[in-house]
């Protein structure tokens, strides 16, 4: 069961969109926003050649990347206006190779803090029909504040 959350800021859709638009590795892997919701992020990128590994599969560092941006910004969903989000710490579980037609990443947020925030993470492969996990992650957030050259 997911928990349930209510956000602080009432923009908090706004400046989640405002800031994911000015993550330019997002832009790179072709990422969108498919839904916000306090405390959930869905995020979804197509397959590109030029995201794989030697194999033909995503990267995990794209993996890693797609996912971090989900739950960052599904902790994000959740701080007052004013604050600003970075990762401090995550743990990724590559349960599959990631091959597919296209990807779709969750973030959702397990336990929400004034300054640290703790989420989970999931990444499907989608290739018609069919959907399969292909890996999982836990991740540690931040709240920042009032730091020079962190844009909230």
């Amino acid at each position: 069961m997911e928990p349930q959350f209510a956000a602080i800021d009432a923009g908090y859709e706004v400046k989640v969109r405002e800031s994911f638009n000015r993550q330019a590795v997002m832009k790179t892997v072709k990422a969108t926003i498919v839904a916000i919701q306090p405390g959930k992020v869905e995020l979804a990128f197509p397959y590109q050649a030029s995201l794989t590994q030697q194999h033909g599969f995503i990267h995990a560092g794209i993996v890693s990347t797609v996912l971090d941006s989900a739950c960052g910004y599904a902790a994000f969903s959740l701080m007052p206006e004013g604050a600003a989000v970075l990762t401090i710490e995550f743990k990724i579980n590559l349960l599959s190779p990631a091959r597919g037609e296209k990807f779709r990443a969750i973030g959702m947020v397990k336990k929400a803090g004034r300054s640290i925030t703790v989420t989970e993470g999931e990444l499907f492969a989608h290739t018609g029909n069919r959907q399969k996990l292909v890996a999982t992650m836990v991740g540690t957030m931040m709240s920042v504040y009032d730091r020079e050259g962190i844009k909230n």
